[in-house]
């Protein structure tokens, strides 16, 4: 297809590389999101009059209208890791996901990409995964053929993961292995998260399919942290925690999201029941081999952006190299 396509939530760590995915498709971009200042550079994504930012809501429904005005296609990205404030899992997941597919069918929008996350389950202990799967069905509800892509956790220069875990090895003699460090994760790269959305926005054959986004290799949380640990050159202890003394560090997160304060909590309540959970490719699952998209390697991506968590950053390798008498 060629047209406009509204992207809602094209202002974050996903968002961005989605927006320069269509912009490259040579498809006009509307990016909608709730403070357009924060979106600035989203312009530079793209020629010259491609990419447009706009203000939008989705809680608000009156404020979506105009975003999805003359567009052909809509992608839905807003999603948070952690309450904070107004902004709840209920509130933008499930919800918000219904009031973008709502105004989105009342616009006459013909593709419609809903972004969720594997393990969304109407019946998981985790509100995150629940609001997700809620988010799935209000969707497919109000346009049954949206297309869902659930990705595991994605991974880049900007990602919460790597780079959360990396700093926590950089500055503290111990990393948590929340339960023992044994839950299954299959990451995926940013840029084939965004290829896939583009993938999925273009093709109509994709239309009222789920896809399951995963990269090319499981690995279990241990072997990630062993990972992140290589790479920024540090060797801290790594600590098993049982799952519920791992809650208790997940209450304080919570009290740190209760607070008017922009910091993020090391760990929510919310996040620990996830863990409890593995984050793998379903057997059977369509998945980005469908979309013609090769998952690349987190091996080859990882070492590019986490060499600022070591010991002398860029120059390390220089460093550790005796001078020359």
């Amino acid at each position: 297809m060629q047209g406009l396509v509204t992207v809602f939530g094209g202002s974050g760590f996903v968002g961005a590389q989605v927006v320069r995915a269509l912009a490259k498709k040579g498809l006009r971009v509307r990016v909608a999101v709730r403070n357009p200042g924060r979106g600035y550079r989203l312009r530079m994504l793209g020629d010259v009059g491609q990419i447009e930012v706009v203000q939008a809501n989705i809680r608000a429904p009156s404020s979506l209208g105009r975003a999805l005005e003359g567009a052909q296609a809509c992608v839905n990205l807003v999603a948070v890791l952690h309450e904070r404030g107004r902004q709840k899992f209920q509130a933008l997941h499930a919800m918000g996901s219904r009031n973008v597919a709502e105004a989105a069918a009342k616009a006459g929008v013909s593709r419609f990409v809903q972004v969720s996350a594997i393990g969304a389950d109407v019946d998981s202990p985790s509100k995150y995964a629940r609001t997700k799967a809620m988010g799935e069905a209000a969707v497919r509800e109000v346009i049954p053929g949206a297309t869902i892509l659930r990705p595991s956790i994605v991974f880049g220069p900007e990602d919460d993961f790597f780079n959360r875990f990396a700093a926590m090895a950089a500055s503290s003699p111990v990393l948590p292995l929340i339960g023992g460090g044994h839950t299954r994760f299959q990451p995926v790269f940013v840029g084939d998260v965004a290829a896939a959305v583009a993938a999925c926005v273009i093709d109509p054959a994709t239309a009222g399919k789920t896809y399951e986004i995963g990269g090319p290799a499981v690995f279990t949380f241990k072997a990630l942290m062993e990972l992140i640990c290589r790479e920024v050159g540090r060797h801290p202890l790594l600590l098993p925690i049982p799952f519920d003394a791992a809650a208790l560090i997940g209450v304080g997160g919570d009290l740190i999201c209760a607070l008017p304060i922009p910091i993020a909590p090391p760990l929510t309540t919310d996040q620990v029941t996830q863990l409890r959970s593995d984050n793998v490719v379903s057997v059977g699952a369509l998945t980005l081999a469908d979309l013609g998209i090769a998952p690349t390697a987190l091996e080859t991506i990882v070492p590019s952006y986490l060499y600022r968590f070591r010991r002398g950053g860029q120059y390390a390798d220089q460093l550790s190299v005796p001078a020359k008498v």
